[in-house]
């Protein structure tokens, strides 16, 4: 029997200590191979999540939905794996708390869910914003493969439908087809717009060249045409694109353009054929197919004509492009790309002018004639004369004019001796 006193002191002490709950090292320790093992599981586990990640990635370049979708199974098969690993070790370890551990258990499980259901639903939403994505650029690339597609067949139709020599044109002639274009005056009238508007883009080019090379373009002017009295110095740019109509337009009254060609007669409709064959097609696609057609004779005796050998040593410090012209070549060169533009629109107005039933008449204007507002139309509209009762004279030629059964499209010239009225 201890005294009353000792036992009180001892009651005491035995109540001030506390309980406390088992470590987790301790319970790990009770059973380490099965700890060691759902450890190497988790690692695995890990390793397989990133290389069904890695997969996932891989296919996405090249884009197949197929692989996408695999991999996308394999991920979330990993990420189930992991969660069941969680709940196998929660089961056999359970967490000692003090207050209700099975609602924090089932708290943690609910917030686990919810972790991966938003996991999920970010992965669903990329996937499907990028299946979209790829959906509207296979859409956009196959309506430009359609449409290369039809343009391709529309180039091979053109192409066979007597677009590039006067032997394949003929061979057509008698198929039944369809023109998509009316032939009318105004069809022709705006096809000589388009001839001049093509002269004088062609003609900028060359006189900057010139410029650029140190030619006189005051001399340069006089040599084309002698003694034209000019109202300004700007209005020099009139000589040149004279001395360009008046070489590309030689030959125009003749049916074959006085290229030499087999003797074949073609017919009207054949003409417009040729027309419509060439006319939404770019020139040096043309001469790429078939560059000794009667179009590729055109183009390298035009050539050849419009631009001496003179100016194109100046312009290149060589005649490499004018030696490749006449050895039967059409270069890819920004020049002659430039003038392959004026060849085609002067070549489709020939080809018009003799689809017409009669034939459409070119007239030039000579140096010194007068002015008549009839037949002609002057470059420059607010001119008069230094003298008021001379009569306006022609002093250059830029334009011809043309019959149309009983129409007139005008020429176009430029007045010499006149002042322009500010």
């Amino acid at each position: 029997m201890l005294p009353t006193g000792v036992k009180d002191t001892q009651l005491r002490e035995s109540n001030s200590q506390k309980v406390h709950p088992q470590p987790m090292e301790e319970t790990n320790n009770q059973n380490p191979e099965a700890f060691e093992a759902l450890i190497s599981k988790i690692f695995n586990n890990i390793s397989s999540l990133k290389s069904a990640y890695v997969q996932l990635q891989d296919a996405h370049t090249p884009y197949d939905p197929d692989k996408i979708q695999d991999a996308d199974k394999l991920v979330i098969s990993e990420l189930k794996h992991l969660s069941e690993l969680k709940h196998f070790y929660r089961e056999n370890n359970p967490k000692p708390v003090c207050v209700s551990p099975q609602d924090s258990r089932l708290a943690a499980e609910i917030q686990e869910q919810r972790s991966l259901l938003k996991t999920y639903e970010v992965m669903v939403k990329k996937f499907q914003s990028e299946i979209q994505n790829k959906d509207s650029e296979i859409s956009q690339l196959q309506q430009q493969i359609e449409g290369a597609n039809q343009k391709q067949v529309k180039l091979e139709k053109n192409l066979k439908l007597r677009g590039l020599s006067t032997k394949e044109s003929e061979l057509s002639t008698g198929k039944n087809g369809f023109f998509p274009v009316d032939l009318t005056t105004d069809l022709f009238a705006s096809t000589v717009e388009a001839a001049y508007k093509a002269i004088h883009d062609f003609s900028k080019p060359l006189i900057n060249m010139m410029k650029a090379a140190g030619w006189d373009l005051d001399a340069a002017a006089n040599s084309i045409e002698l003694n034209v009295v000019y109202a300004k110095r700007a209005h020099k740019k009139y000589a040149f694109e004279s001395h360009i109509c008046q070489r590309m337009f030689s030959g125009f009254q003749q049916d074959n353009f006085s290229i030499k060609v087999d003797d074949i007669t073609v017919s009207k409709e054949s003409f417009f054929h040729q027309y419509l064959a060439m006319r939404e097609i770019d020139p040096l696609d043309v001469l790429g197919q078939n560059p000794d057609s009667i179009f590729g004779k055109f183009c390298r005796t035009k050539y050849l004509v419009v631009v001496h050998p003179k100016m194109e040593a100046s312009f290149f410090g060589n005649l490499d492009q004018r030696n490749y012209v006449m050895g039967g070549g059409h270069p890819r060169t920004p020049f002659y790309q430039a003038f392959l533009k004026l060849a085609k629109s002067i070549w489709l107005l020939h080809r018009l002018a003799y689809s017409f039933e009669p034939n459409v008449k070119v007239f030039q204007v000579k140096r010194g004639s007068e002015f008549s507002e009839v037949y002609m139309e002057s470059m420059v509209k607010n001119f008069v004369m230094v003298e008021n009762d001379q009569k306006p004279k022609v002093g250059l030629m830029v334009m011809p004019g043309f019959w149309i059964g009983s129409s007139v499209i005008q020429s176009r010239v430029y007045l010499s001796g006149m002042k322009v009225d500010e």
